[in-house]
């Protein structure tokens, strides 16, 4: 069966280096766990880092941290809906809001279980996912930042999410201005200021970054290493902290081309003969034990960069070893690097086995 392993020392190596990194900024940061998508045992690898905040998108993972440790200050990092406001109240420390009504609605809830909860603003600046409109937005502190068993613990924005709008320095003054805004005219001050994601870390590192920025929610370079300016790897920083590996179980010398009538295969797709192909020609042609059903292979990295992947079936995974100087044989493991997306499908099935080396 194939599984998905988490290299603790790599993982152990990129804290360090972010918890240094955000230290010497005086900047606060918490982890964004959804990558993990709940699973009991990478997370008991995220706490035992020494992380004292934790970000997640679902309840039910969040949940789990609080059983875990129910010290660690837990974000849910999306507008609360109707339905879910008592469990956010009881599993979240803060939530990241965007309407009036919802905030509301989280009052009246904390004070039934005897709670202040946070709530941090989400500002729209241009990616056009969750976000307070800027001209809105003194408005709309007004009528929330008084409401009891409520503590404005800061404002944010997301960007890079839905769009691509990349966080730049301009963004982020903006973002700072926002601040100085709200705290002049009702003589508060906002303890947060939420930079973004680590796609915000480049500008941070050429000190690009305005000093009022002082939090980030971090996952993806902590679990990738990834400078998203630029798809390389930051320096410092490991890209494989996660690795899928696959057990070859087929290999046979198959035609290049399919034979016979052709419709569409099981994802919808219809393949295509080229004219010009010489049907004769054949690849080695090695089948692995996971599908679409486990990940989308598009997100795959091999180890062994002469292997080619040709496509998935629910459960099947077809690669070409035909170049390949290793001598591959049946039982044999193949293994991956992942992109995000593809670590993120492969956590959420229950079919990949997780382990940790």
């Amino acid at each position: 069966m194939a599984f998905i392993k988490l290299y603790r020392k790599k993982l152990q190596e990129n804290y360090k280096f972010l918890d240094n990194l955000f230290k010497e900024r005086n900047i606060e940061w918490g982890v964004v766990t959804k990558l993990l998508c709940g699973n009991t045992i990478y997370l008991k690898e995220i706490i035992a880092l020494g992380v004292t905040e934790m970000h997640d998108s679902r309840i039910s993972n969040l949940k789990k941290i609080k059983k875990l440790n129910p010290e660690i200050q837990t974000v849910y990092i999306k507008p609360p809906s109707k339905r879910n406001i008592e469990s956010i109240v009881k599993y979240a420390d803060v939530s990241f809001n965007t309407e009036i009504y919802t905030i509301q609605m989280l009052s009246e809830e904390a004070k039934r279980q005897g709670k202040v909860h946070g709530v941090m603003i989400m500002i729209e600046m241009g990616d056009l996912r969750e976000g307070v409109l800027g001209e809105e937005l003194l408005n709309f502190y007004e009528q929330v930042f008084s409401l009891p068993h409520i503590e404005i613990t800061g404002i944010g924005t997301n960007l890079n999410c839905l769009s691509g709008v990349m966080p730049t320095q301009d963004k982020l003054i903006q973002l700072s201005l926002y601040k100085q805004l709200i705290e002049a005219k009702f003589n508060v001050k906002i303890p947060w200021v939420s930079g973004g994601t680590s796609v915000a870390i480049p500008l941070m590192l050429k000190n690009a970054r305005p000093m009022a920025v002082n939090h980030f929610r971090i996952g993806e370079a902590l679990f990738f290493g990834k400078d998203l300016f630029t798809n390389d790897t930051i320096v410092g920083l490991h890209n494989d902290v996660f690795k899928l590996y696959a057990e070859i179980i087929e290999i046979t010398e198959k035609s290049n081309s399919p034979i016979g009538e052709l419709g569409e295969n099981v994802a919808g797709n219809t393949y295509e003969v080229d004219e010009n192909v010489d049907l004769s020609e054949t690849s080695l042609r090695a089948i692995l034990d996971f599908g679409l059903l486990d990940m989308q292979p598009q997100y795959l990295n091999s180890d062994d960069e002469t292997i080619t992947i040709i496509d998935s079936s629910s459960d099947m995974t077809v690669i070409d070893i035909s170049n390949s100087k290793k001598k591959y044989k049946v039982g044999d493991v193949v293994t991956f690097k992942l992109q995000y997306m593809g670590a993120l499908y492969l956590l959420n099935s229950d079919y990949i086995e997780k382990v940790v080396e």
